[in-house]
């Protein structure tokens, strides 16, 4: 067993206890609570305990979208897996098989405190493949996966536009991206309709849109500009689909109609230049705009548009344009993992969930501030100097 003790405890799940205590065994979080309660700590033995006083104790942050490991750093076109983009319509493809988790951004987020991370392919293409939701530390992709598949990434607007039409094929339009994307939903809704007999085999390409249809997982749909959002949330309803709708840079321009529209919203990255004609609006007001609103939404630093361990710098920029400091913390734990739909097991600390945790000497979303430690699955995967200081190991 792990003690976590001392600490200031932010659960995330609506609790703070200022002096209290965490419980680890078996990589599940067994037992929280504030220090008056912990008699606990009279009956354990041989248990491993980290003094955290003065310390903040927290869930391990969860970056939504990223691109991590697929667009691997330093590596350039050779390390970049993110986009097959020959063909416009990939929904077969799965980014567990481009994902490096030798790639340096992972230990860039355990040493930030993330602790896991929606990661899959880019907009290139109108359908990319497969996301994951996956923890942030370990060798084999496999052992990391929380959820997989987790959503199927659709892309509206420039990306694909300039893909391809530089090379004059489709889509060479905003139409021609609605338009075949709709022509593949639909082929993939009679396929899925169909009971399977001799004359319906089994099909590749179609049989990854049944989580899809089945409403298991969403459509994950990169849409920066608000005709894009509009039209992306339209052939969603037109299919009954569920969806995320990715980057929303102009999403504080048509709020009442996202509300309304009932879809979940994960912002950014907001840390970069407005380098496309369709992020001209993006600004870091959005988010909290949303949020006010009523709208569930998450925060994205799109690593590596703008670096994953900026993910806190992200959440703070946003308080600073006007967005509510515990909206902002939830937008990168509990709210992103609700969205990316694995709060049964992370974004919170509570008992039977996973024990990913981040331990802070300070504020997490002011800059100076450092992660002592960082624990995924209840084992310790990051500590400072500060944190080995605090390790006593077993007792």
């Amino acid at each position: 067993m792990l003690l976590i003790k001392y600490g200031k405890i932010l659960t995330m799940s609506g609790q703070v206890h200022e002096k209290g205590f965490l419980a680890i065994e078996n990589g599940k979080i067994v037992d929280i609570g504030p220090l008056e309660h912990g008699c606990i700590f009279n009956e354990l033995k041989n248990c491993e305990i980290f003094d955290a006083t003065g310390l903040l104790v927290m869930p391990g942050l969860i970056e939504a979208h990223c691109h991590m490991g697929i667009a691997e750093e330093r590596v350039g076109q050779i390390g970049d897996d993110s986009n097959e983009n020959a063909t416009p319509i990939t929904p077969w493809l799965r980014g567990i098989d481009a994902i490096n988790t030798m790639d340096a951004a992972f230990n860039e987020a355990i040493k930030a405190g993330i602790t896991g991370a929606m990661i899959g392919p880019g907009s290139s293409n109108i359908v990319g493949g497969q996301f994951a939701f996956v923890k942030t530390s370990g060798r084999c992709i496999d052992d990391l996966i929380v959820l997989a598949p987790a959503a199927m990434k659709v892309a509206f607007g420039e990306n694909p536009k300039t893909n391809y039409g530089e090379k004059s094929r489709q889509p060479v339009t905003r139409m021609a991206i609605a338009g075949l994307l709709r022509e593949e939903l639909f082929k993939a809704r009679q396929y899925i309709s169909h009971p399977f007999d001799k004359d319906h085999q089994p099909d590749f390409r179609y049989e990854c849109w049944r989580p899809v249809f089945g409403r298991k997982i969403p459509l994950k749909a990169h849409a920066h500009r608000a005709d894009d959002i509009f039209t992306a949330i339209r052939i969603a309803k037109e299919f009954h689909l569920d969806m995320t709708i990715e980057h929303c840079s102009e999403g504080h321009l048509i709020t009442e109609k996202l509300k309304g529209a009932g879809y979940p919203v994960i912002v950014g990255p907001d840390l970069t230049s407005r380098n496309k004609i369709e992020i001209q609006n993006l600004a870091f007001k959005t988010v909290g705009i949303l949020n006010r609103a009523g709208i569930k939404t998450a925060i994205t630093t799109d690593h590596p548009v703008s670096l994953i361990q900026s993910l806190p710098i992200c959440a703070a920029l946003a308080v600073k344009a006007g967005m509510d400091y515990c909206e902002a913390l939830k937008a990168i734990t509990i709210y992103a993992a609700e969205i990316c739909r694995v709060a049964g097991r992370v974004g919170s600390l509570e008992i039977g969930k996973d024990a990913d945790v981040a331990v802070f000497d300070g504020d997490p979303l002011h800059s100076s501030t450092r992660a002592v430690a960082t624990m995924i699955d209840g084992a310790i995967v990051y500590m400072d100097k500060e944190g080995e200081k605090r390790y006593t190991g077993k007792v």
